[in-house]
């Protein structure tokens, strides 16, 4: 009979080796991480990309929390992170991969602006990096990193990069510095310029629009309240709206405020002879226009242009079951009706977006000084053919969800010089919304209102 090799005294048996078990990847992180690289590697919206992974991945609702600030913080404050990073790395860091840089901002937020412990923000961003890119990027996330966290919090590293004057502000709030300078312009100085940056940070209610249903109603039914400035809105706290029973039935909407008084604005607006014929004019994706076929009076016909096709398809399924509306595919800068064909237009002008920054909160780095002036010339022929769009005594509300200058006011003197059109000042149609004055037109701003930053104008076609 065969014996076993005989083992030397004091050797512990050897034992088949196991591959090492890594621990599972965080959820939370690994869903931030997958909304920056969607907005960094295919110019994906994170708050529509966001929603989606949620549903998808059914994490529990504290992760799902998590997530959302993780993903939606890093994107804000890119422009900060970038700076500290800088700092640490050997290389440009439009030299790294991207999906490095991603994860860097990924765990420096953490470090920089959450009270999430150090070791808990490198640890967890180097499993994913390994995960993700690879256990030779992994070193090198685990050596930055480190450096930012022995650096301090946000308030240490402003400190350290000495920034001042407008750079210190944009770092500070997360802002671009040529944004800092526009909102001083739109604001008229300092004194609000610190807590209206601020106010883009932070998160936005949810606001719901009570189009066929009574308000208090949608308010018992969401839990929600009332909104303090259009009498159709309602604000609410938390909670997935779509779940709503008005909502799913297409009686009440997600709508910001905001927009909602734009809409109103039209609406309210004093006219001269008959009003039975409204236009919206770049209507897509047709919250406006679903809010003006709610409260037109009896015998308006309402019709909703928009020139994208794929945005018509939208409004027509905001405007389903709405009687005497018909929707249109059109170029607003060359309209197929007759001049003069309407007694009421809306030009939700397509703008730079700057007025939404709480809820698209990539867009401040994604959008450029450069991206300006040809949406000013988009905007300018837009309002061109809107006014030759309303008869002579019929009104213009010509609006954008931005605060810039040369998108509001700016456009909006342009068509005021006219010796055809007369402006209308905005605020008296809003007297019970505080601090909606700039000079003639109208201005809602997040700090003040809690509404995205809307600029109003109303125009008379006066012959």
């Amino acid at each position: 009979m065969t014996r076993p090799p005989r083992r030397p005294a004091g050797r512990p048996e050897r034992r088949p080796s196991r591959p090492t078990r890594r621990a599972p990847l965080d959820g939370a992180r690994l869903t931030a991480y997958d909304v920056l690289d969607g907005v960094s590697a295919r110019g994906a919206y994170a708050n529509l990309l966001l929603p989606q992974l949620l549903r998808e991945r059914s994490l529990e609702p504290r992760d799902a929390a998590f997530a959302t600030q993780l993903a939606y913080g890093a994107l804000r404050a890119q422009g900060t992170l970038d700076a500290v990073l800088a700092r640490l790395v050997d290389r440009p860091l439009a030299d790294l991969d991207r999906r490095v840089l991603d994860l860097l901002r990924l765990g420096a937020y953490q470090v920089l602006d959450l009270r999430v412990p150090a070791h808990a923000a490198v640890t967890t961003t180097v499993d994913l990096t390994r995960a993700i890119v690879g256990t030779g990027a992994s070193g090198l996330v685990n050596a930055v990193l480190r450096k930012v966290a022995t650096g301090g919090d946000r308030a240490a590293w402003l400190g350290q990069l000495a920034a001042e004057g407008d750079r210190r502000l944009a770092l500070a709030t997360d802002h671009p510095e040529w944004i800092v300078s526009a909102w001083r312009e739109a604001l008229g100085g300092d004194d609000e310029l610190e807590a209206a940056l601020l106010a883009d940070d932070a998160a936005p209610e949810v606001h719901l629009v009570a189009r066929h249903v009574d308000r208090a109603a949608l308010a018992e039914e969401s839990g929600g309240t009332p909104g303090p400035w259009s009498p159709h809105a309602v604000r609410l706290g938390g909670g997935d709206p779509g779940r709503l029973p008005s909502v799913r039935a297409g009686a009440a909407a997600v709508q910001d405020e905001g927009s909602q008084l734009a809409a109103l604005l039209l609406a309210r607006a004093p006219l001269e002879g008959p009003d039975v014929r409204w236009l919206d004019v770049c209507a897509g994706p047709g919250g406006k226009a679903g809010l003006l076929a709610a409260v037109r009076p009896a015998g308006v016909h309402l019709t909703a242009a928009d020139r994208a096709p794929h945005r018509a398809e939208l409004v027509r399924g905001t405007l389903a079951g709405e009687d005497d509306v018909e929707v249109l595919v059109a170029d607003g800068r060359e309209p197929p009706w007759p001049p003069g064909s309407f007694d009421r237009v809306l030009l939700d002008a397509p703008c730079t977006g700057l007025g939404a920054l709480r809820r698209r909160p990539e867009v401040r780095w994604r959008r450029t000084p450069e991206d300006v002036g040809p949406l000013v010339e988009l905007q300018t022929a837009l309002l061109d053919g809107a006014l030759a769009s309303v008869r002579p005594g019929g009104v213009v509300a010509y609006v954008t969800c931005s605060p810039h200058a040369a998108e509001t006011v700016d456009v909006a003197d342009a068509a005021a010089a006219r010796d055809d059109v007369e402006v209308l000042p905005v605020a008296p149609l809003f007297a019970g919304v505080p601090g909606v004055e700039r000079g003639p037109y109208g201005q809602l701003w997040p700090h003040r209102h809690g509404t995205d930053a809307m600029f109003m104008a109303l125009l008379r076609r006066t012959r």
